[in-house]
């Protein structure tokens, strides 16, 4: 499961709580699509706002929601104790496998790291995927500390940052990582203005927040990589790069897409927990005038 598109949904909420039926609702159309694997409460989808029932709730509606599509959801959390408590409920809802960023208020070291994975992959019966997002949790793996965790029990997938934008340097990046893993561990690109250059550098999965919106569009360039039509996963990705730069103008896909979501109606306004805010004023008229002139889907 850990190979294809890899979508990100939202998990709409305000502050009066989770809206499960617009969560639903962007599952099933996940699942219509046939993304590869839907992959609940990530960092798009918010799992660091939601307590722990929140998550389980949101887990389970997931799995509902994904008919034979596999599901993933995240297990991040301050402690241990706390990632192991999640990682319990959401395998008794019946998710497929678990994602897991090393989250932290305190620095971490490589060590405390390998000591987390170490725990946790040796207290679950389905298969983890290393969750390598600095941008978030600040924390930075090195290539030696994915080879050490890959060899534990029950990992199946590490997602990467987006590679380097020049194809040499970024089938360099992914080489010289798989030389430090075991074979059946894949790896996933995310940064969505680098799934098509990761994956026709060899990785095997785009683990995608705008796919987890538009999912036809992303898995258009997933399909066209990994059958090795680099060319035309290259020309798909460049007719997005209006997306692209409203990924850089507005600090992230996060805010795009589920502002994007909002104008599509498939959430209500607002949609994501205070204090972050979706794009208002010129800024939500020019993401309207993009996703309505690419046509995503």
């Amino acid at each position: 499961m850990f190979t294809g598109l890899g979508a990100f949904p939202l998990t709409p909420m305000n502050e009066q709580g989770v809206d499960e039926k617009a969560f639903m609702g962007l599952v099933q159309q996940l699942a219509r699509a046939k993304v590869d694997t839907i992959a609940a409460l990530g960092s798009t989808g918010g799992y660091a706002y939601l307590s722990r029932a929140e998550r389980t709730r949101i887990a389970h509606l997931a799995v509902e929601a994904a008919e034979d599509v596999p599901v993933m959801v995240s297990i991040g959390a301050l402690r241990t104790r706390e990632v192991l408590a999640l990682a319990e409920e959401a395998q008794k809802v019946g998710v497929k496998a678990l994602l897991l960023p090393p989250v932290s208020y305190q620095k971490l070291s490589q060590d405390d790291v390998f000591s987390l994975y170490e725990t946790v992959t040796a207290n679950i019966s389905v298969p983890l995927c290393v969750y390598d997002n600095p941008g978030t949790t600040h924390f930075e793996f090195t290539d030696e500390l994915h080879g050490r965790i890959a060899a534990l029990p029950n990992v199946g997938s590490i997602k990467i940052p987006g590679v380097p934008e020049s194809p040499d340097l970024a089938c360099a990046r992914v080489e010289r990582l798989r030389e430090l893993i075991p074979s059946h561990v894949t790896i996933g690109v995310s940064g969505d203005v680098f799934a098509a250059v990761g994956m026709n550098a060899g990785c095997d999965a785009w683990y995608s927040v705008m796919g987890g919106l538009f999912p036809h569009t992303a898995l258009a360039i997933t399909r066209a990589a990994l059958s090795g039509d680099a060319d035309e996963a290259t020309r798909l990705s460049d007719a997005l790069k209006p997306l692209w730069a409203l990924f850089r103008q507005f600090g992230g896909s996060f805010r795009v897409i589920a502002t994007a979501a909002e104008l599509r109606g498939l959430t209500c306004f607002p949609s994501v927990p205070l204090p972050l805010r979706t794009v208002t004023g010129e800024g939500r008229d020019q993401i309207a005038a993009v996703i309505d002139a690419l046509e995503l889907s």
